[in-house]
Parts: C-alpha cells; structure tokens; sequence
C-alpha cells in the first residue's frame, strides 16, 4: 500500500508542476465576449425551439444511462445475479418517475418552504406545463425541465444498488429506493438546486450532480454495505465479474449518455454547453489513463475492469465542475479523480466492508472530490453565473463548497442508515443463506439470465 500510495503522490505532482498554473486565459475569449456568447436571458419567458429540443436530447441521453447502468452493473456480478442486478436498476427508472411525477418534482423544485423543501402545490404536475419557468429553465416549456430532471432522480438510487449486489431481497430494495428518493433526494436537490434553497443561497455550485447524484448516492451506499453486511464467502472466496464485456458496454452507454447528464445541464444549447461537452470528456480520458497507469505499476498489468471504472470515476468527479471549468482545469480534476478512486478501491478491504461494485469508492469518493476541485478550479470567466474558485482568488468558495460536502454527506449516511435499519426490522434487509447461495435471480424472480 506504501508503494501505491507514492505511486499516486509522484503521478499527482508531476500533473500539478505541468499544468495548475496552466494560462487558460490565453485560449479564452474575455468575460464580455463570453456572456454575449452565452444564451441571451429573456426579459420575459420565451420558448427557443433549438434549446427545447436540446434538453429533450439531453433528457433522453440521461435516461439511457440506468440501463447502462443496469449492464455496468450486471457484467460485474456472478451470473446467478445478473438479471436480479439489473432488475434493480431497471425498475427504478419506473419507481422514481411516478414519485417523480406524483409528488416528488415538487418536493424538490416546487415553490420554496424555508429553503429546506419545495411545498406541495405541483402535485400531479398541476401548473408545470407547457410555458417556461423563468426560475429554472426560461427558454424551455417548464414540462421539458421537469422531465429532464427526472432523469437525475432516477438513476441516481439506482446508483446505491452496487453497494449491497447480490444479497438484498427484491422487496425491501423496492420499499428502500421510494423511500429514500423522498426523503432524501428530493430535499437535497431542493437545498443546491431549488429556487430558494439553502445551499443554493450560499453561494454553493453543483453544476450536474456532484452533490446532489454522486456524493448522496456514494455515502449512501457505504451505509448500506456497512449495515446488509457482507456477501456470502466475501474474501474467502473468489467473487469475479461474470461478464466483462457486459460491463464496458455499459461504461460506454454511461460515458455516452453523460454529455446530456452534463452538457444538458446548461438548458440551452451554446457555448456553456459546448465547454461542458469537452470538459466532461477531457476529465474522462484524463481518469482512464492515470488509472491505467497507476493499475499498471500497482500491479504489473492493466485491465479492462480497471480502465472501464476509472471512465466512470472520471465523469462522476467532473459532473459538479463540469459548468465552471475550462479544459486544463478538468484534465487535472480527471487525474485526481483516477488517482484517488482507485486508492478508495484498494483500501476498501482494510477497512472490512464490503461495497460489492464500488459505488461509494467511485461516486461518493468521485462526488466528494469533484465539489471540492470545483472550489479550486472554478472560473467566472466560463460561467459568470458561477463564482471564481480558490485558484483564482475566492476562498470563500471552498468554503461553501467544503461545508456542502459535510452536510450532504452527514444527511446522507444518517437518513439512509435510519431507512434501513427500519427496513430490516419491518420486512427483512437480507435474503436467507440458501436463497443467497442459489442466487438472486431465481430465488428472488424465478428467471435465470442464461440457459446452458
């Protein structure tokens, strides 16, 4: 572990020494050239046709990424659990999308009740229709908005299934994603993304998720490894991903569907968007490599498991930043990003949990250090809607961005523990022994993903 650690020590200074006082400037046209080349804000609200159908793009390119997630996760698993895997992440696109449109769009973004929660007067969708919402999205019927939002409700419980793979019983994942989607989500997204939300009012930024998808998600999932305990035969005997290339598949339709989760973030299409799109991509091959590399050194081969999780861990720790960074800025983030999720996966085991498929290694380590590098690297000179980072003169907004991550993360991990922990008491967390042993898939569905 010495060795790895100065492995990721050395790789990190030399990135630093080449490129943190990188003049990104030079390439940039000056603030005034940018907010003229940014969308225009209407006086009133007005529907553009062209950001219309981008954020419709973008909704649906995010929508795809839970089923990438679903083959992410599954190729990983043992083939007596593939299909239960992916059912897991399969049915929380439907789970969330009715909360979603019942109640939870407007627990999270309807008109505000003390910065903490959105009331409930857009139940049912009742007033989110076809003219746009100034607060949000001014240019895009506010139905567009909302449907793309949902989106990031959706996968992101779906991201806490890699945690507690191949031991947790249908039933009690089905009571546990609507839930937390309620009691969690929702409120965090109120308070960094909600008109007159409390993180919001801070002077917190979080432009696609860091805090609201990765970090909540990420700390949620350690909960619930710590509590549903560890996988029948867990370090005494080989548990191997069944399907690799099931796995890349899926890391490619997440990569894909990423520049919508980010790029669409900007709710119009334009130059914020464009900086986005390449910097979610940069962060993304940046991560890759240095995981590759460090993988490489580490242990004397580099594999395709490892280059396929450190994409992920890539745009996962990009997504916060993804609206405030230039390029330069974000190859260093992917650096960071390769470099520490890979240190979180080999030291899980030191600490005797067991997060099945890495999703507190990769997207609570990957969230949490996105918001901070956010802090660091963040400029008014690609968003002047944003704020200028530590490296660019504003400590405070390490601060803010600092605190968010306590908060979040303390919210997180006691909310969810208690959602468990109620859970497993009411309708059992963990199925039994010979249940575990025979697999989720028939046990749990009565299917087998595969006929020999």
């Amino acid at each position: 572990m010495k060795r790895l650690i100065s492995i990721i020590i050395l790789i990190e200074l030399v990135v630093f020494t080449s490129f943190l006082f990188a003049e990104e400037q030079a390439n940039l046209p000056p603030p005034a050239a940018v907010e003229q080349a940014l969308p225009a804000q209407p006086a009133s609200p007005k529907i553009d046709s062209g950001d219309t159908a981008f954020v419709l793009l973008s909704a649906a390119l995010v929508m795809l990424m839970t089923p990438g997630l679903a083959l992410f996760y599954g190729g990983m698993v043992r083939g007596k659990n593939v299909l239960g895997t992916i059912m897991q992440s399969f049915v929380a696109i439907a789970i969330v999308s009715v909360q979603w449109i019942l109640f939870g769009y407007s627990l999270a973004f309807g008109p505000d009740v003390g910065g903490i929660i959105g009331n409930l007067s857009w139940i049912g969708l009742n007033g989110v229709g076809l003219v746009p919402n100034p607060d949000y999205a001014p240019t895009v019927p506010h139905i567009a908005f909302m449907i793309y939002q949902a989106m990031f409700a959706v996968i992101t419980p779906a991201l806490i299934t890699g945690a507690f793979a191949e031991r947790m019983k249908f039933s009690a994942f089905f009571m546990f994603i609507l839930v937390w989607s309620t009691v969690v989500y929702d409120p965090i997204a109120h308070w960094v993304w909600g008109n007159g939300g409390w993180l919001k009012n801070m002077g917190v930024l979080d432009f696609a998720g860091g805090l609201v998808v990765h970090l909540s998600s990420g700390i949620s999932a350690l909960a619930a490894a710590v509590i549903i305990g560890k996988r029948k035969g867990y370090m005494q005997e080989a548990i191997v991903p069944h399907n690799l290339p099931m796995t890349v598949l899926g890391a490619g339709l997440l990569w894909f569907g990423w520049f919508g989760f980010n790029a669409g973030s900007a709710l119009s299409s334009g130059a914020l968007s464009a900086m986005a799109f390449v910097v979610t991509h940069t962060s993304a091959v940046a991560a890759t490599l240095i995981w590759v590399i460090i993988e490489w050194l580490h242990r004397g081969r580099p594999t395709m498991f490892g280059a396929a999780t450190g994409s992920i861990a890539g745009l996962a720790t990009i997504t916060p930043a993804s609206g405030f960074v230039g390029p330069m800025s974000a190859l260093i983030i992917g650096v960071v990003a390769g470099s520490l999720c890979y240190l979180s996966l080999n030291m899980k085991n030191r600490f005797g949990y067991d997060d099945s498929l890495d999703a507190f290694g990769v997207h609570g380590i990957g969230g949490m250090a996105g918001v901070l590098c956010t802090g660091l690297f963040a400029q008014k000179l690609i968003n002047p809607t944003g704020a200028d980072g530590l490296f660019f003169g504003n400590y405070k907004m390490f601060v803010s961005q600092a605190i968010a991550v306590l908060v979040i993360a303390a919210y997180s991990f006691i909310m969810a523990t208690i959602i468990l922990k109620l859970l497993d008491r009411f309708v059992g967390l963990r199925v039994n022994e010979e249940s575990e042993v025979t697999g989720l898939d028939i046990s749990q569905h009565g299917e087998s993903g595969y006929t020999f």
